[in-house]
């Protein structure tokens, strides 16, 4: 049997752009799945979403942003109640004292409000590049990298758009791949992509629009 070619980095860039088009007629309209009205909420969501699903915590911050509409009342929470108003959710001790110590960071050297540089916000309890990511990217759409959760990570193996296992290995990847502008949304996208067709027990991949483009697509197996 003929072994199949490599794939050049050049190869790699076009089909990367490739599948980056396709993602965008098919998802024209993807955004970030964490409810939100505001970027400190977003920052919280985000925290919240750690090790936990976007559904859960779309469910307690429908409550929760109602009862702390302030970061100011984050503050003035007993750490015992904050936890218990979103005890649902993973590592909720952890979370909530993360929150409480973000709020208090905001409110004395960001006068308030959410910064707009990784640096800043990487130095907030809580706080790490893929959080930070998440809130430049949709709250301020400031392109800082790219968003690697679980979906991004399983598709870009997938689609051979990455070898790397870990998340800042694959953003480093994907980031040498695709254009600056297409950060923030090709992660919405890939994201919505995962749950709607690519899904990790049961790819649809008679459905999928990129199935053409995947090395990894089981119809090509088959």
């Amino acid at each position: 049997m003929k072994e199949k070619k490599k794939e050049t980095q050049d190869e790699l860039k076009a089909r990367a752009l490739q599948i980056v088009r396709g993602l965008k007629k098919t998802y024209p309209q993807a955004t970030c799945a964490l409810n939100h009205g505001n970027p400190h909420e977003l920052l919280i969501a985000t925290i919240l979403s750690a090790q936990c699903t976007d559904e859960r915590v779309n469910i307690v911050t429908a409550t929760l942003f109602r009862k702390y509409p302030r970061l100011e009342d984050y503050v003035a929470a007993a750490r015992e109640e904050l936890e218990q108003d979103i005890n649902s959710v993973t590592f909720f001790r952890n979370k909530a004292k993360a929150i409480q110590g973000m709020a208090q960071l905001l409110l004395e050297k960001h006068g308030g409000e959410v910064p707009q540089t990784v640096d800043e916000l990487v130095a907030l309890p809580g706080v790490g590049r893929k959080t930070a990511n998440v809130v430049l990217g949709t709250a301020f759409g400031i392109p800082t990298g790219v968003v690697v959760d679980t979906h991004v990570s399983r598709l870009t193996q997938l689609l051979g758009l990455t070898k790397n296992k870990t998340p800042e290995k694959i953003e480093a990847d994907l980031m040498v791949l695709l254009p600056q502008k297409e950060w923030i949304e090709f992660s919405h996208r890939l994201i919505w992509h995962g749950r709607r067709v690519c899904i990790a027990r049961r790819p649809k991949c008679a459905d999928c629009s990129l199935e053409s483009l995947c090395p990894s697509s089981k119809l090509k197996q088959a």
